[in-house]
């Protein structure tokens, strides 16, 4: 079974969904056969790409709120989020961009498969949300890319240039191709598409069921009847 998952790593919601999905994914007893790959989505290509303005004041703005409504509504989320044992520290944080946080995704998908982008991508939101680092930063980016396990040359070098930028314009067309309009975005082999960061229950159901139809259980029809066996045949 795969995963594909659409997120973005200034996207606290996207960092609830992961902890909820990997709930889910705890008492699955096929986890070991879920292959899980994450596929980048810019929430605002026109963040800067070293920001220092708090994020707080940016997202009230955009929704005509006041800033004291957007931290109240931050922190609503923030005590959500700790219920997943996630320790967000939404008002630090600042608006920035995180185009070069994809493409080091993808570097690290392509040299170290699923399990290194898996960690990275925890890696660069606990980074953003919970040490309120600035990921668009070149020097937070190469930190955190190498405490997760990719080769420093390659990060130096794809930081420097625009290594895997098609890549991540091809997964932004592919959320749009399915209808997706805001992240996290789960596509499950293809057939299911789930939006939101849903409780573990809902992503429970949806892993059974996408297993369940992709390994369907042979229906005997009639009762037993006489054949061979490994044993020979009885006459």
């Amino acid at each position: 079974m795969k995963i594909e998952i659409w997120s973005d790593v200034v996207c606290p919601w996207c960092y609830v969904g992961k902890r909820r999905l990997e709930t889910a994914l705890a008492g699955f007893e096929h986890a070991e056969d879920v292959e899980i790959v994450y596929r980048s989505f810019e929430l605002d290509p026109s963040a800067p790409q070293h920001g220092h303005e708090l994020s707080t004041g940016v997202i009230a703005r955009k929704y005509g709120r006041s800033e004291a409504e957007m931290r109240q509504m931050q922190q609503q989320l923030t005590d959500m989020a700790a219920a997943e044992g996630l320790a967000f520290r939404l008002f630090d944080t600042v608006h920035t961009n995180t185009v070069d946080a994809h493409r080091l995704l993808h570097l690290a998908l392509a040299s170290g498969g699923p399990a290194l982008q898996r960690d990275l991508k925890e890696a660069l939101l606990s980074a953003y949300f919970e040490g309120a680092e600035n990921i668009g930063d070149h020097d937070v980016l190469t930190k955190v890319a190498l405490a997760a396990g990719l080769d420093e040359a390659r990060v130096r070098e794809v930081l420097a240039g625009d290594d895997y930028a098609d890549a991540v314009e091809a997964d932004v067309a592919q959320a749009r191709a399915y209808g997706a309009t805001g992240v996290p975005f789960y596509v499950v082999d293809q057939k299911y598409g789930v939006s939101g960061a849903q409780p573990a229950e809902t992503f429970s159901q949806v892993l059974n069921q996408a297993w369940a139809e992709s390994h369907p259980v042979l229906q005997s029809v009639g009762g037993d009847a006489e054949a061979c066996g490994p044993d020979g045949c009885p006459i």
